[in-house]
C-alpha cells in the first residue's frame, strides 16, 4: 500500500488522515500548529478541531513538510483556500518525483479567483497527475467513522482510481470522474448557497424557504457550470446536489452556521469568530460572482449573499430582493444540453 502525506492537520485533513491510517496505509499528516501536531503524535488526538475522538496509533504527525512527504505515494492537500498557493509552493520542490497530488480544500485562489487544479497544474507542474476529492463529507462525521460517499475528479482516469482506492474503506465510499472543473465549482458555490439557506434558517422562515434556497441555488450551480465548460452531471451528483444538500441542512457546516447567526442579527465579525475556524463562504462569494459577471451569468440568490456578507443589507433585505424578482419560468434556458 502506497504511503500517504495529508497536508492539513485541521478537522478535514485530520478525518482523511484517520481514514487513510485505518485502511491500512502508512500515514503522515503535516501541520504548522506545533501544538496541535504534538497532540496528534504523542495523545493520537486533535483536541483543536476533533476533541474527544480517538485517532490510529499508526498515524503519525509533523510540523517537517520535507519529513511528511519522503517517501510517500500520494500527496493530499487539506487545507483552507486562502493556504492552497502558499503550501503548494512549499510542496513543489519536496515532492517526490512521479507521485501525484489530490487536495480536498474547496475553494478558488483569493483574489485570481483560479480553479484549484489551475493553481495546482502551474505550481507542481501540467505532467504531474491531479486530482481533486469532494462530495457531502462532515469531518467529525468521516473520523467517526459513520458511511460517506464521495467522488474523485482527475482528467487521469488511473490516478483517480489511485486516490479513490487510498480512501475506499468500510464506511467510505469513493467514485471517480474526470470532470475537476464542475466538480470544483460545486465545491466552491455550496458553502455561498449554505449562508443563504442558515440565514433563512435563523430568520425562522420555514422548510419551504430553505428547500426553494436550495432548490434554485441548484440552478445557479448548473448555469454557471455550464457556462464554464463543466457538466451537468456532475452538480447532480455527489459534488454538487449532495454536497449542497448536506452543508445548508446540516448544523455541522460552519457556513449554514454563519448564515444562522446572521439571519438572527449577529454581526459578522462575531459569527466567525465564534465558529473558531475558516469559513469558506467568506471570502468565496466574491470569487463566485466575479467568476458570474465574467461569464455573463445572474446568480440572485449568490449575489444577495454577497451583499450581505459586505454589509451592504440585511439578511430579510436579501430575501425580499429575492420574492420581489420578476416572474419567468422556471427554466429560461437549458441546463443539461
Amino acid at each position: 500500500m502506497p504511503a500517504v502525506a495529508v497536508l492539513g492537520a485541521g478537522s478535514w485533513g485530520t478525518a482523511l488522515a484517520s481514514l487513510i491510517a485505518r485502511n491500512g496505509h502508512p500515514t503522515t499528516l503535516w501541520g504548522r500548529d506545533r501544538t496541535v501536531v504534538e497532540a496528534i503524535d504523542g495523545r493520537h488526538e486533535n483536541p483543536r478541531y476533533l476533541p474527544g475522538i480517538p485517532l490510529p496509533d499508526g498515524l503519525r504527525a509533523t510540523v517537517d513538510l520535507a519529513r511528511a512527504v519522503d517517501g510517500a505515494g500520494l500527496v493530499l492537500v487539506v487545507v483552507p483556500s486562502h493556504a492552497f498557493t502558499q503550501t503548494l509552493t512549499e510542496l513543489a520542490p519536496l515532492r517526490p518525483a512521479d507521485v501525484g497530488v489530490a487536495w480536498a480544500t474547496k475553494g478558488f485562489e483569493p483574489g485570481s479567483g483560479r480553479f484549484l487544479h489551475e493553481v495546482a497544474g502551474d505550481l507542481v507542474g501540467a505532467d504531474v497527475p491531479l486530482a481533486v476529492v469532494t462530495g457531502p463529507s462532515f469531518a467529525k462525521e468521516v473520523a467517526s467513522g459513520l458511511p460517506t460517499a464521495v467522488t474523485v475528479q482527475s482528467e487521469d482516469e488511473d490516478f483517480a482510481r489511485v486516490v479513490a482506492d487510498v480512501l475506499h474503506g468500510p464506511s467510505f465510499r469513493a467514485y471517480t470522474g474526470t470532470d475537476m472543473r464542475g466538480a470544483e465549482l460545486g465545491g466552491a458555490m455550496k458553502n455561498v448557497l449554505a449562508v443563504a439557506t442558515g440565514a433563512a434558517d435563523g430568520m425562522a422562515l420555514g422548510l419551504n424557504a430553505r428547500t426553494g434556497l436550495i432548490t434554485r441555488g441548484l440552478h445557479e450551480m448548473l448555469r454557471l457550470n455550464r457556462a464554464i465548460g463543466g457538466r451537468p452531471e456532475t452538480l447532480m451528483g455527489l459534488a454538487g446536489l449532495g454536497d449542497l444538500v448536506l452543508t445548508c441542512s446540516g448544523d455541522l457546516s460552519r457556513n449554514r452556521r454563519l448564515g444562522l447567526a446572521l439571519g438572527r442579527g449577529e454581526k459578522l465579525e462575531d459569527a466567525v469568530r465564534a465558529i473558531g475556524q475558516v469559513v469558506e463562504s467568506v471570502q468565496t462569494a466574491d470569487e463566485v460572482m466575479r467568476l458570474a459577471t465574467r461569464h455573463g451569468i445572474e446568480l440572485p440568490i449568490s449575489s444577495n449573499v454577497q451583499a450581505v456578507l459586505h454589509g451592504e443589507i440585511s439578511p430579510a433585505e436579501g430575501l425580499a430582493r429575492l420574492m420581489a424578482r420578476e416572474q419567468k419560468p422556471e427554466y429560461s434556458e437549458a441546463l443539461f444540453g
